[in-house]
Parts: C-alpha cells; sequence; structure tokens
C-alpha cells in the first residue's frame, strides 16, 4: 500500500490486492512433492513422510482425489484418498491394506466408499478453515462421482494429556458433545462426520493418541444407486460349463434343439451362470459346405439376430444367466468379429468382442479384433470374458480384476492338445497370480467339411486361487478329455474376498507395479 500524503481530506490510496490473500484448491502434481513432505514433517514429527513412490502412484491412479491449498503459490494443505468397495473393506481399521500402504492400488473406479488417506494443514495456516476446504472439496467430489459415503480413520491427538483421567471412549464422548476440544475429531466431527467405532492399537506410535484411532464416516444423502449395480450380493456362485460336441446337423432347430438342451439340464442344477464354447454356432457352416471360408462366416454372421433372440428367450425361461459362447457378428461399421455375448436373466444382453485374434482367424475369415475389455455387473457377481486367446494374455485378466472382477469366463475352441493345454495352463495362471475364478467351457467333436473348425479337442474346468481355503489343486471342477457332458461347481465369492485380504500369499496388495510398470 501506497502513502498518500498526510492533510486535512486527504484519503489513504488502497490497493485491494495488498490485502488479498489467494486461496487456490487443485490437483497435487508431483512438483509438490518437497513442499508436501516439508508440509508432511511439520505436521507429523517423527512420523515417515511420503515417499516419492507413494505419491506418484496416487497421483497416476487417482489424480481427482490428491488434492491441496494453495496461497500465493505455497502449499498450505494437502488431502490424499482412494475409491473402493465397502463390502470389500469391513476392517476399517487396517488402513496400510485398504490404501495399499499408501501405493493405493487397491484403488477401484467402481467402488462405492471415498477412503481419506490424510489430510494436513501446514501449521502456520491453521485456525482459519482450511481443513473445512479440504473437507468440502472431498464431499463434492464423493458427490460429483454419486459415491455412497466418505470413511475415514482419524487420530485423537489431545487424548494423551486426559488418558490418566478417563478412558478413551469418555474423552470421544465429551469431544463429540463439545465438552473437550480435540485438534483433529472436533474438526471432523464439524464436517458432519459421525464416529462409528475407536481402534485401539491403530498406530502405537502415535503416543498423543495414545495408539488409538476414530472411524468415521459422513453420508452423501445425494446418493443414488446405480441401475447397473442394483444386484444382490450374494456369497455362492453355482457355474456350469457346457463341453459341447461338434456335430453334423441339417438346420437351425437341430441347433436350437442341442443349445436348449444343455441350458435346461443345467437350470434343473439350479446354476446361476451356464457357459458355452467359443464359436458352438460353426457347426451351422457344416448345413452348406463347400464356400470359402471368408464368405461362409459372413453368411453366419447373418445369423446373430436369431441367436441373439434364442438364446435371451433361453436365459428369462430357465432364469439363468448364460455365456452364449461366441458368434460372429458383423458390428455398425461392417467388421467382421468374433463377439462373445451375456445374456442376463433378466433379459438384458451384454457384448464382448475377442481382442487378440491368431494368424489363421485374420487369415482364413478376416476376423478383426475388438477394442476394449468390459467388465460386467450380474446379480452373482463382477465378471468379464476372456475368449480363448484372449486369456493367454494376462494384462487383460489383471484389468478386469482391477475393475472389479470376481469370475472370469473363458468359451474357447482348441484344434489339437496343444492347443487346448495353452488355453487350460494360462487358466489357471490367470486365476492364481489375479485371486479370481476361472471357468472355461470347450469344443470336443468333428466337423469333416468345415475349413478351419473340422477338429476340436477339450477337457473344460472351473479353476481356484491356489490356497488351503480353496480345492486341493485348484480345480473346482473339470470334465473328461473329449466328451460331451456339463462340469457344475460352486465358487464362493466371500471365500475369494477374504483369501484377497488375509491368504497365505497375497499376490494383488504384494505386486510392485513400480518395479515393471511400462513408461511411455
Amino acid at each position: 500500500m501506497s502513502e498518500s500524503p498526510a492533510g486535512p481530506g486527504s484519503r489513504p490510496n488502497v490497493r485491494l490486492e495488498d490485502f488479498e490473500k489467494r486461496i487456490h484448491l487443485r490437483q497435487l502434481t508431483m512438483d509438490d512433492y518437497p513442499a508436501l513432505v516439508e508440509m508432511q514433517e511439520l505436521c507429523f514429527p517423527g512420523m515417515a513422510p511420503w515417499s516419492e513412490d507413494q505419491i506418484r502412484s496416487q497421483i497416476e491412479i487417482f489424480p481427482r482425489g490428491q488434492l491441496c491449498l494453495e496461497s500465493d503459490g505455497r502449499l498450505i494443505a494437502s488431502s490424499n484418498s482412494l475409491i473402493v468397495e465397502s463390502d470389500m473393506h469391513t476392517a476399517w481399521h487396517d488402513w496400510t491394506r485398504i490404501s495399499d500402504n499408501g501405493h493405493i492400488r487397491t484403488h477401484s473406479d467402481s467402488g462405492d466408499t471415498l477412503y481419506g488417506i490424510e489430510i494436513m494443514v501446514h501449521p502456520d495456516h491453521r485456525g482459519i478453515n482450511h481443513a473445512r476446504r479440504l473437507y468440502e472439496a472431498r464431499k463434492a467430489l464423493c458427490r460429483e462421482l454419486n459415491l455412497a459415503r466418505i470413511v475415514i480413520g482419524g487420530r485423537i491427538p489431545g487424548y494423551g494429556a486426559q488418558a490418566d483421567r478417563m478412558s478413551a471412549r469418555e474423552y470421544a464422548e465429551q469431544v463429540i458433545s463439545r465438552g473437550l476440544y480435540d485438534p483433529v475429531l472436533t474438526t471432523q466431527v464439524a464436517n458432519g462426520f459421525v464416529l462409528r467405532e475407536l481402534i485401539p492399537d491403530y498406530f502405537p506410535a502415535d503416543t498423543a493418541s495414545r495408539g488409538y484411532a476414530t472411524h468415521l464416516e459422513w453420508t452423501n444423502l445425494d446418493h443414488v444407486p446405480d441401475p447397473s449395480t442394483r444386484w444382490q450380493r450374494v456369497s455362492r456362485v453355482r457355474i456350469c460349463a457346457v463341453q459341447y460336441r461338434m456335430r453334423h446337423i441339417d438346420s437351425w432347430d437341430d441347433f436350437h434343439t442341442q443349445c436348449a438342451f444343455f441350458v435346461d439340464a443345467a437350470a434343473n442344477n439350479k446354476v446361476d451362470f451356464v457357459v458355452l464354447p467359443e464359436l458352438l454356432t460353426n457347426q451351422l457352416m457344416a448345413v452348406d459346405p463347400g464356400r470359402r471360408p471368408a464368405d461362409a462366416v459372413r453368411t453366419l454372421a447373418e445369423l446373430t439376430p436369431a441367436y441373439l433372440a434364442m438364446f435371451s428367450a433361453l436365459s428369462v425361461k430357465h432364469n439363468v444367466n448364460i455365456v452364449g459362447g461366441s458368434q460372429f457378428t458383423i458390428d455398425e461399421s461392417g467388421r467382421l468379429q468374433n463377439v462373445a455375448y451375456l445374456f442376463r436373466r433378466d433379459g438384458t444382453i451384454e457384448r464382448q468382442a475377442k481382442l487378440h485374434l491368431t494368424a489363421e482367424e485374420k487369415r482364413w475369415w478376416g476376423v478383426e479384433g475388438g477394442d476394449a475389455l468390459e467388465v460386467f455387473d450380474t446379480d452373482r457377481g463382477r465378471v468379464a470374458i476372456l475368449l480363448s486367446y484372449d486369456v493367454q494374455f494376462p494384462e487383460l485378466a489383471r484389468i478386469a480384476v482391477d475393475r472389479g472382477a470376481q469370475i472370469l469366463f473363458v468359451p474357447f475352441t482348441a484344434e489339437d492338445r496343444d492347443a487346448y493345454l495353452r488355453v487350460r495352463y494360462c487358466c489357471q495362471a490367470r486365476a492364481v497370480e489375479n485371486e479370481v475364478f476361472v471357468a472355461a467351457a470347450g469344443t470336443t467333436g468333428n466337423l469333416p467339411f468345415v475349413v478351419h473348425a473340422d477338429t476340436h479337442y477339450a477337457r473344460s474346468g472351473i479353476f481356484t486361487p491356489l490356497d488351503t481355503s480353496f480345492a486341493r489343486d485348484g480345480i473346482a471342477g473339470e470334465s473328461s478329455e473329449n466328451v460331451e457332458t456339463l462340469v457344475t461347481a460352486d465358487v464362493d465369492l466371500e471365500l475369494l474376498r477374504r483369501h484377497r485380504l488375509g491368504g497365505t500369499v497375497r499376490l494383488l496388495e504384494d505386486r510392485r507395479p513400480q518395479l515393471y510398470e511400462r513408461r511411455g
């Protein structure tokens, strides 16, 4: 502010910018790391600050959840968070497991809960509602993403001075009733959070809190449940894999009769999913043999509407979800694709195009690969479909599981034992490395006059992770080789959840992608 001459009637030359405090809410960047560590050491003396790898991982995985306040170019407060599935974390006391020890590889875009890892305000900038600004930013993000709640685990640093006079419960009750002031809990309660429980031995090194922490929740009253997640949470799921024999047939009616028989037989066993093999419709090419393969499959693709109508009707009639193998389909742009369809028992249909193609598929039939991997909600968990060759690419299974898949369906066709074993070994590898159930269904039999679909070899199965909680050899059910049959087994999603959280080994939790992630 510049001075003006003193005297009667004179007025100071007031510049508003001299009095402004520019506070800017934005996302954290790696450029903030040195200032972030400096602030953390001031806020939590004696505690190890965030490592560069942890902050980089948080920013890369969920940038919108890593926020900060900046005043005149200086970092003055920060907030870190991730999204999780509430039913996957009933033990909210273990923040290291929930947050992946700060790397947040446990983050799930499909989750329903914003989990707050940390909020801190620089000591020089406290007492002027910066914490409230960050809490409000979290609430706004929660509303924008239509999440159900925010969960945090907080400290009670004021308890240390009162620990000789009262219990942690008594202290928390007095803070909530405003009889006592706590620098953390008072702020959280003032921002609408409700105390659910006290957690002893949460962080023993936190002597100010005597090792205690609080489990607090804020409920998003604007949350609207997504219709795609209206499905009931379940534990046991019954799966039937159909090992289907390819044979000569004379008409579509013959094909319909065979498919209806298998769906009916599976439904009589009260299954939740029926999985049929890849390209089981190829036997229809035997009705009109002798055509060039590229022409034959495009003619076959014309039957896609009839294929969709048939399996949708069977799904609704028998009250069962059907993975209808796959069928050649021509998409809106005229591309020929090998597509697996999921027919839900409520009548809805989803599609998953095969993403990786063998040289023979491209050369003989002119098939083109799909562009995206989908993960589907069903009334029996989240599932994905990896068509045959796709299961041999481990990245796809990992992506599906990171997006919440609990069961992978693998419709396949193999011309000989070598081709079958590639699928089989990869199915078991995906089950083990991703802690997920895998159900594979293949074709057997022969089609002597259908080029590139003449011989078939299969042994269908339902595979599990390998641990004491599951089948000894990781096989829940398996067929004999090259016999037309059904394989039925129950898998337990609750057991899978517990295994992921506390198994003998925890492959999803213990992975270190910073060692092998692709950059550039």
